[in-house]
């Protein structure tokens, strides 16, 4: 049996226990964070800064002014800016961050670089204020560097990473676009490279077709591939920026294309000259000077013909599934995962065999007119709008000679393309039904 004494021990500790969990649960302890906030140097509204001006000594001080909705380079040439570049800085200096605060109230700026600033970058906003941000010395670890505000007196650590985002030359600003044009509104494209001009324009259904030198079906992939060649052809700044260099290089070189591009705005026009060391310079309609040419464009263009943006596929249907096929007038028509010729199942593999080999039919080569005899007849209906495409097959030779229903284009199949169609026809059989599985 536990003695009084005890009792009354165990109950004293018991009592106290309880006394402080009460505290603690009406005085919780104050979380400390592991590292104290970033202070912020700059806190602005992105559309209220309407210029930035960067300046170094020794150098011709760059300013980037906002004209409507758009940032140019308005010094020292004016020039139009890279619109990701420009609005990125305007991010960084609205919300500039410190990496952490060196002093307060320091009574020696020359330690910090800050006396006479590598850097300074005044932000204007659209109220006339201006904000002057010091950039000074890197610290000791290298990984920082000095700032701070023109107007207040405390010295900051910046992050190297955040500091070169303010390190910015003319060629790192302007826009090195050479047809700046809108991808999502363009109407029309036209090339010349060898041979007559061709072009391309879009159809009701917003697919590319060939316009010139004749309507024909164009392949969409190809021509979506020279728009985004076009949009990406940029001048080559990285180690030259010489205009007289660079027109006399543009002079003495060989012609090798010619590119327009129509958007909703205009119609812009690019030349491109392959040089001797097989460099590619530019002119453009949309800009002053010659330039090197960066990006994949030259060697995108060069030699083409209206041929290779041709669409050599015999049917459109894709990756639609066809919901009836028609072979020498023979029908098959899909309902669910069924295919049916009038009240005959048949096997759905092998029926799909044809599917696939229809949808790579593609042409080996064009031809002036068809020939030969009649050899198949195709018909594949597909999509929500059940679209019905018709193709004939004329054997020609060694070749077959296959012609779409309302396209006057004459498609030359080879003849192992024709036989493995073939083969996949023979093989569609009737539909059998699994086996029970009893023994």
């Amino acid at each position: 049996m536990m003695k009084p004494t005890g009792l009354v021990a165990a109950a004293g500790v018991l009592a106290a226990l309880s006394v402080t969990i009460w505290w603690t649960n009406k005085h919780p302890k104050a979380v400390t964070p592991a590292t104290p906030p970033s202070p912020q140097i700059l806190s602005l509204k992105e559309d209220q800064i309407t210029g930035i001006r960067i300046a170094k000594p020794g150098v011709d001080a760059i300013t980037l002014k906002k004209l409507a909705d758009n940032w140019v380079v308005a010094e020292p040439q004016q020039v139009p800016a890279d619109q990701d570049t420009a609005k990125s800085m305007v991010g960084s200096l609205a919300s500039l961050t410190a990496d952490r605060m060196i002093d307060e109230h320091p009574t020696d700026l020359a330690q910090f670089g800050l006396v006479v600033p590598p850097e300074e970058i005044d932000v204007t906003e659209s109220n006339g204020n201006v904000d002057k941000v010091l950039i000074g010395s890197d610290t000791p670890s290298g990984s920082t560097t000095y700032a701070k505000l023109a107007s207040k007196p405390g010295v900051y650590t910046l992050a190297s990473t955040t500091k070169s985002t303010f390190d910015k030359g003319v060629n790192d600003l302007r826009d090195k676009r050479l047809l700046p044009f809108n991808q999502d509104k363009v109407t029309a494209v036209s090339l010349t490279s060898r041979g007559p001009a061709f072009e391309f324009g879009k159809n009701g259904q917003g697919d590319w077709q060939i316009t010139k030198p004749k309507p024909m079906r164009a392949d969409t992939q190809q021509v979506d591939d020279l728009v985004r060649k076009l949009k990406d052809a940029k001048m080559d700044l990285a180690t030259d920026d010489d205009q007289k260099k660079a027109a006399a290089e543009f002079a003495a070189a060989t012609k090798v294309a010619t590119a327009s591009v129509t958007d909703n705005s205009g119609t812009e026009t690019i030349e491109l000259r392959q040089a001797k060391d097989k460099t590619y310079y530019a002119k453009s309609s949309a800009l002053p000077g010659f330039y090197k040419l960066s990006g994949d464009l030259g060697d995108g263009v060069k030699d083409k013909d209206v041929d290779g943006f041709r669409n050599k596929k015999l049917f459109d249907f894709a990756f639609n599934d066809p919901t009836k096929i028609e072979i020498n007038g023979n029908a098959y028509q899909k309902t669910a995962d069924k295919w049916n010729a009038g009240s005959a199942q048949y096997d759905a593999g092998s029926i799909q065999s044809v599917v696939d080999k229809l949808r790579d039919l593609s042409a080996a080569k064009f031809a002036d007119k068809p020939g030969g005899s009649q050899a198949l007849t195709l018909a594949v209906t597909s999509g929500d709008n059940h679209k019905v495409e018709k193709v004939t097959l004329n054997k020609s030779g060694d070749e077959y000679d296959a012609i779409r229903d309302g396209d006057p284009t004459v498609y030359v199949l080879d003849a192992a393309a024709f036989g493995d169609l073939q083969k996949a026809i023979s093989g569609i059989r009737p539909y059998t039904a699994p086996k029970s599985g009893k023994k």
